[in-house]
Order: structure tokens, then sequence, then C-alpha cells
């Protein structure tokens, strides 16, 4: 038999314990009969001002992921979200493939969704080459996610950092911050913008963005759900979050 309250996809959601914004962004998400399970990357709110900083961080993650991923497997979930988007660039491109691999062996093969196979298939589905980003992170951060866009052909027009000190600061950015970072990084040649870090909450002001700026500005939290939903043959239309969930 089904699960009762979800029979028609479970979805298995990991983040890490300092994120407060992926987990109700994502509950916001969901169709009738989908529900989410989330387990927790127990690390420390450590600062992230330089590359030695960052790679801590990067490390705490890295330790705490599988433990996180196997934490929510007990439920049978039927596919799994990894809500952190540091782990995704860090390494580039190249690395990328592995570190997936890794991900999909914790969670027992089940399909797995990042954020960069998510905003790959998004911007492919919108049809959008020439790109703008916005990041929670200092330069540290921002180097390593403007290098995997670029390595992975986009032609990265922008890209702003909100400089955000440590993982639970990045909860704290406010709609206004993210209002004037889409406006500052906006042009007549950006395709399509794009806003990375799951503990930033712009679900609601992405979809206000789009409606003003006549484009698509993609919320790194909508992303991932839009994958997992239409990778596991969910195609309901969620409206309220932008046109990748109401249209595509």
């Amino acid at each position: 038999m089904p699960d009762s309250l979800g029979p028609r996809l479970k979805v298995g959601v990991v983040v890490p314990s300092t994120n407060t914004s992926a987990q109700p962004e994502l509950d916001a998400l969901r169709p009738d009969g989908v529900t989410n399970h989330t387990g927790r990357m127990v690390i420390d709110d450590d600062p992230m001002l330089d590359e030695p900083g960052f790679g801590h961080v990067m490390h705490s993650i890295r330790l705490s992921t599988h433990p996180a991923i196997r934490s929510v497997t007990g439920c049978g979930p039927d596919c799994v979200i990894v809500g952190v988007s540091p782990e995704s660039y860090w390494e580039g491109k190249e690395s990328h493939g592995s570190v997936l691999d890794s991900m999909r062996e914790a969670a027992g093969g089940r399909p797995v969704t990042m954020s960069p196979d998510a905003i790959n298939a998004a911007l492919e589905a919108l049809d959008a080459r020439r790109i703008a980003v916005i990041t929670p992170y200092l330069p540290v951060g921002d180097d390593s996610v403007g290098r995997f866009f670029a390595d992975s052909g986009y032609d990265l027009l922008n890209l702003h950092g909100l400089g955000m000190p440590s993982p639970a600061r990045i909860s704290h950015v406010s709609e206004a911050q993210l209002r004037d970072a889409v406006k500052e990084i906006d042009s007549a040649e950006v395709e399509a913008i794009v806003q990375v870090g799951t503990n930033v909450a712009m679900a609601r002001l992405a979809a206000v963005a789009e409606f003003w700026l006549g484009k698509p500005v993609l919320s790194n939290n909508v992303v991932l759900y839009w994958h997992a939903l239409r990778r596991n043959g969910i195609a309901d239309r969620v409206r309220g979050f932008g046109s990748l969930l109401a249209e595509h």
C-alpha cells in the first residue's frame, strides 16, 4: 500500500543544520499527495570570510552529508534532494559527477537532485544561456560559483555576492536586499537570473521579479524542487513561485 499522506511521491531532503529557509520553502511547493522528509547535516555556524574558513565549512558539510542522507532513507523516500550549494560548486564542474555518484550511493541508489543538475535542466527548459547570478557568499565563494557556470558553457554576464559571513547568517538576507541585487545585475542582455544558496529565502521574491522584468528569475529552492518533481513523474503546475513550476 502507498504512504497515506504521500501516495504520489515521498521526497527526502537534506540540508545543513544551520539552514532555516529550505525546509519551509520546499514545504510551500508541495503538490497534493507529495510529502517532504528532512534530515540535517550537523555543522557549526563557522565563519566563511576567507578560503581556509570556507574550506572548513565545506569539510564539515562533507563529513555530515552522507549520514544525513542515510537518516532520511529509512522512511523509504522515492528520491533525495541535497539542499546544499557550496559542495556542488567548490571543486568545479569536473568533480561534480563523482560527488553526485557518492550521494546516490549514500541514498541507496535513489535519484538525487543537486543544484547544478537542477539549474542546468531549468535553464535548458527556458532556453537561456546568457545569465546573471546572485550568491549569498563573499568573493571566496563567488569565485567557485562563477567558475562552475563559465565552465558549464554559460555566458555569465554578471555575478553579485551578498557577502554573508557564515552559513546561518545567509538566512538573514532580506527580500529588499534580493530586490536590490536583482536590479543591480539585470540588463537587456541577460536572459535569466539565477540565485544560488539554499538558505536564501527567494521563492516569493523571484516570482515578483519575473513579473516586473519579463524574464525568468530562478530561486535555488524552487529549481531543486521542480527538478525532483519532474524527474519523478509529478507534472503538477504549482503557481505563485515563478514560471518554472507554473509552466514547465
